[in-house]
């Protein structure tokens, strides 16, 4: 998906994005670096769940937000319940959930 990315970047003329590689256990950035993190579909593919979303949560700026998205036919597709209880134990708020039972978009928050 980096490659494929960096190929439609470059297609577009898109060159002010940095991509890289890294453990979402353990991320390659310091604490409040980020103002929004946006994943659709990632989120089951970790192994660690739990410890995901505290990184997340450190990398979030005090009121920064995490954006998760869903839907029915990943096979790895984590519940919106599922998603809340891992999230609001991160630390993260919950703000708002969009979608139906095909999928859905959460948004979480970190406090401030």
């Amino acid at each position: 998906m980096v490659d494929h990315t960096a190929r439609r970047a470059h297609e577009l003329g898109i060159n002010n994005i940095e991509l890289r590689v890294a453990d979402a256990c353990a991320l390659p950035y310091p604490d409040g670096y980020f103002d929004l993190v946006y994943l659709v579909t990632v989120l089951g593919e970790i192994p660690d769940q739990d410890a995901a979303l505290r990184e997340l949560h450190r990398v979030l700026r005090p009121g920064g937000r995490l954006v998760v998205g869903e839907v029915i036919g990943d096979p790895h597709m984590v519940a919106f319940g599922t998603l809340r209880k891992r999230a609001e134990t991160a630390g993260l708020c919950y703000e708002l959930r969009l979608g139906g039972w095909l999928g859905y978009f959460a948004r979480f928050a970190k406090r401030h």
